[in-house]
C-alpha cells in the first residue's frame, strides 16, 4: 500500500496514558472527526492480545474513513488485527523482516533521528519516515537529545521518502514543520491529552493545511 503523502498530514500517535483502555476508540474517532488523516496505535505496556484485541475495535470505528491505522512495533498484532501495517523504531526487526511477512500490500513505517539512518531506510522496503524527536517529549523517555527544525530539514532533505515529524510538536509549529519539507505533524498530547480531541485536532488540522498552502 503506498503512503499518500497527504495522508500524513496529521498523524495521531495514541497514548495508553493519557487515554486508557477503551478511551483510545472514542479518542480515535473524535480526532479522525476533525481532521487526523493517519492513526499509530502505540502502547508498549500491552500484550500481543491486547494491542491485537484495541486494534480490532479502533480499525471498526475507522471504517470507511480511509485513515490508515499501523500498530508500533508489534509485527504479530498487525498481522493478526489485519490493520494497515506497522511502524518500525530503529531496534525492533528488520524492515526487511517486515516486508517479508506482511507482503507489498502494508505500509511500513521507521522512525529516523539521524541522517545515515534515514539514508540507510531502503525505499523498496519502508514507505514513510518518522523523523524527530524534534523537541523533547514526556510521551516517550527514552528519546534521543530533540534536534530542533534545523535538524528536521537536514533529515528531510536526506530521503525522498514520504516524511512525519514528531516530538513535542503543537499547533504554533505547524508554519516550521512545514517549512521543512516534511509531509505532515505526528502528534500524542496535543490531541490525547486535550479535553475536547476533535477540536484540537481541527485546530491543528487547519494550521497545517494553511502552511501548506491548502486553505
Amino acid at each position: 500500500m503506498a503512503v499518500i503523502r497527504d495522508s500524513l498530514r496529521l498523524y495521531l500517535v495514541t497514548d495508553p496514558v493519557l487515554c486508557p483502555g477503551a478511551g483510545i476508540v472514542g479518542l480515535v474517532r473524535d480526532a479522525v472527526r476533525g481532521g487526523v488523516s493517519f492513526v499509530q496505535l502505540r502502547d508498549k505496556t500491552a500484550s500481543t492480545d491486547e494491542l491485537i484485541k484495541t486494534a480490532l475495535a479502533v480499525k471498526a470505528a475507522l471504517a470507511g474513513s480511509s485513515v490508515p491505522l499501523v500498530i508500533n512495533d508489534d509485527l504479530d498484532a498487525a498481522i493478526a488485527a489485519d490493520v494497515d501495517g506497522v511502524h518500525l523504531g530503529q531496534n525492533d526487526i528488520t524492515a526487511a523482516e517486515a516486508r517479508a511477512r506482511l507482503g507489498r500490500d502494508k505500509i511500513i513505517g521507521l522512525s529516523c533521528e539521524t541522517v545515515a539512518q534515514v539514508q540507510g531506510a531502503d525505499p523498496a522496503l519502508v514507505d514513510y519516515l518518522g523523523l524527530g524527536t524534534v523537541f523533547p517529549t514526556a510521551t516517550k523517555a527514552d528519546h534521543k537529545p530533540a534536534i530542533g527544525f534545523s535538524g528536521l530539514a537536514e533529515l528531510v532533505k536526506a530521503s525522498a521518502l514520504p516524511s512525519v515529524a514528531i516530538g513535542g510538536l503543537k499547533r504554533d509549529h505547524a508554519v516550521d514543520v512545514m517549512a521543512t519539507g516534511c509531509d505532515g505533524m505526528a502528534v500524542v498530547s496535543a490531541i490525547c491529552g486535550q479535553p475536547d480531541p476533535e477540536t484540537a485536532a481541527r485546530a491543528l488540522r487547519s494550521a497545517l493545511d494553511a502552511a501548506r498552502g491548502d486553505t
